[in-house]
């Protein structure tokens, strides 16, 4: 039940919010902050990210559409057949994938 204005008041006169507010920071500076979250990173992100390339030049060098590299890098789609491969090896070699672009 949400507190009216008065309860607001009367329980804010007994806050100490610099202290509080310090507790926090400790809290944080010792691994116990109240909630942490996770985010998992895309192979198509962490290949990207390796070979220090824009979306538009990374897409260009699997030959795919900004788009669907986008969608591949925000988790909303998934990359199959052979386009995975050649992330997986964009990933873990992408010096393969640089020397392909200087070819080009």
């Amino acid at each position: 039940m949400p507190k009216n204005e008065k309860d607001l008041i009367a329980r804010d006169a007994t806050r100490d919010i610099g202290a509080e507010l310090l507790q926090a920071v400790k809290q944080m500076k010792a691994g116990e902050a109240a909630r942490s979250t996770k985010v998992a990173v895309s192979t198509a992100s962490e290949a990207r990210s390796k070979l220090g390339l824009s979306q538009s030049q990374f897409a260009t060098a699997l030959g795919v559409s900004i788009r669907t590299l986008q969608e591949w890098e925000q988790g909303r789609r998934l990359p199959t057949g052979a386009a995975k491969r050649l992330l997986n090896i964009a990933a873990r070699h992408p010096e393969v994938l640089l020397e392909e672009l200087a070819v080009q």
